[in-house]
């Protein structure tokens, strides 16, 4: 493998642009709206699938918080301690290093990879940077808000203050657990609204022209597409002094719809949100996850005690539902629909259940497979082709302690639509994971280990880089076939690794480049 190191302030000298013959992609699979992210919930207690307390909700974790940003040409980094962004040009590892405001938290950039956007917490701030000239136009917002999401056509940004989030910096002023503030990133423009209590994230129409935040007892509708955004508030319940948690909130792809799964609620609620009514339909017991299929035709809800899936058309959602009752008696609780729209994988990580089903979309045929252990996360290629089952360290309760998957961590890659697949026992615990677009390869990196490992989805067969250090975070650049990791590092480190020509490329103290251009 060929391997190199190149340092920026070097670079920034002697304005050198040797090439790599590197593809590119990047992309978190953090989803920054903060809420419901196919977690079907966050670990929090509820029945189980006897009936018993104390089983925890299901719980497909985001393993990237604050990683880089990418688009098709650069790795955006934010740096908090000097209150810079930094600009890496894939093709060229050229770096530029711009100043934001104060402990820039975050960076995100926009569908059409025209932007990047910080929010600066140290200045109650967010920073608009056009991507290809680094401009960059603050704009004030209200005071301590730690949590920013972008809408799908990249043209507002919401930040939000959640008290479960890590707060990087505060302005000392005013905090709110009502309001949120909303920007206009072309041109920057704020606009600060109160909206239901303690809001746990917001759900984007496809369209970027509506957007609903999310809260226990109310939805907030904003209305985007007038010169000045119009909100309404929809309560979801009669009594909001103590309102069942909304664990998962859906919307339709049009945003006229939404669907809300409360924590132990034994119903479904349908909010028409052009209308601003909300009804209860009947779901069956114990709905632990749910998500829209591929073609925006239904909405399918796991009912984990009811050991059943019930699907919903978009179309007409009170409609009476279609129910498939699971092949097994097992309490599967979450579900991940294939990028093809063929299949959907049903597995659990609410107990130490080492299986895990597919389900041909549309049909009652389920493929149930029986796993070397049991299940912590599940990812996907983009197509759906290949599963990465992530397993926990813990055992099944039958487990063989000569096994040698016992009290190790391991990984499984799975072809959905046959029965090939990988066991790969781990020396560490996973805490990223990324694939490419085109469905080709998927990156992951282990905790405490100076190193990536890359796999090809077409054999199965994982390759082992090592890193100049410990990565911290990984993505894969749009459109191209190369990883990028971000390590832990004073100054700033980065390596970019492409599979098909097995080589990697690293940048340490990128942040040093602040000091010579802006």
């Amino acid at each position: 493998m060929r391997t190199r190191t190149l340092f920026p302030l070097l670079l920034a000298l002697a304005a050198c642009e040797s090439e790599m013959n590197l593809s590119s992609d990047g992309k978190a699979a953090f989803d920054s709206g903060g809420f419901g992210a196919d977690t079907g919930g966050a670990g929090e207690p509820s029945d189980d699938a006897d009936g018993d307390t104390g089983t925890p909700s299901e719980d497909e974790s985001d393993y990237l918080k604050l990683a880089p940003a990418a688009t098709d040409q650069y790795v955006f980094v934010a740096n908090p301690d000097r209150d810079t962004l930094t600009r890496i040009a894939v093709s060229s590892l050229e770096v530029v290093t711009v100043e934001v405001g104060r402990i820039p938290s975050t960076v995100q950039t926009t569908s059409d990879y025209r932007l990047a956007v910080t929010l600066d917490e140290g200045d109650d701030a967010v920073s608009i940077v056009y991507a290809e000239t680094l401009e960059v136009f603050p704009i004030e917002i209200r005071d301590n808000m730690n949590q920013l999401s972008l809408s799908p056509n990249g043209e507002w940004a919401m930040a939000w203050y959640d008290p479960n989030a890590e707060s990087m910096g505060s302005s000392g002023g005013v905090t709110s657990f009502n309001e949120v503030s909303f920007v206009r990133t072309d041109p920057a423009t704020h606009f600060a609204m109160a909206v239901g209590y303690d809001p746990a994230g917001v759900r984007w129409s496809d369209d970027g022209t509506r957007a609903v935040v999310v809260s226990d007892a109310a939805l907030a509708v904003v209305e985007l597409a007038g010169d000045t955004p119009v909100r309404s508030i929809i309560p979801l319940v009669e009594d909001d002094a103590s309102p069942p948690v909304a664990e998962e909130v859906v919307l339709t792809p049009d945003g006229k719809f939404a669907f809300v799964r409360q924590r132990g609620a034994e119903d479904l609620l349908i909010v028409d949100l052009d209308n601003e009514v909300v009804d209860r339909v009947v779901v069956g017991t114990d709905p632990t996850d749910m998500d829209v299929t591929v073609d925006n035709a239904f909405l399918a809800v796991v009912a984990r005690s009811a050991r059943q899936i019930w699907s919903y058309d978009l179309a007409n959602p009170y409609a009476t539902p279609d129910v498939v009752d699971f092949p097994v008696d097992l309490p599967f609780g979450s579900i991940t629909f294939t990028g093809n729209g063929e299949r959907a994988v049903l597995y659990t990580n609410a107990a130490a259940i080492d299986a895990l089903t597919i389900w041909e979309v549309g049909s009652s045929d389920f493929d149930t497979r029986s796993l070397v252990k049991p299940v912590a996360s599940v990812g996907l290629s983009p197509e759906g082709t290949t599963a990465l089952i992530f397993h926990t360290k813990e055992n099944a309760e039958d487990a063989d302690s000569n096994d040698p998957f016992y009290n190790k961590w391991a990984l499984t890659l799975m072809e959905t639509a046959s029965i090939g697949e990988n066991r790969l026992l781990l020396p560490a615990e996973p805490t990223g994971y990324t694939v490419t677009d085109d469905d080709r390869y998927g990156f992951f990196i282990l905790d405490g280990h100076d190193l990536l490992e890359a796999v090809d989805f077409n054999t199965l067969i994982p390759t082992t880089v090592s890193l100049p250090s410990q990565p911290a975070f990984i993505g894969a650049l749009p459109g191209h076939d190369i990883a990028w990791a971000s390590q832990a590092h004073d100054l700033g480190r980065i390596s970019f690794y492409d599979p098909a020509a097995d080589s990697l490329d690293t940048i340490t103290g990128f942040e040093l480049n602040s000091d010579i251009e802006h």
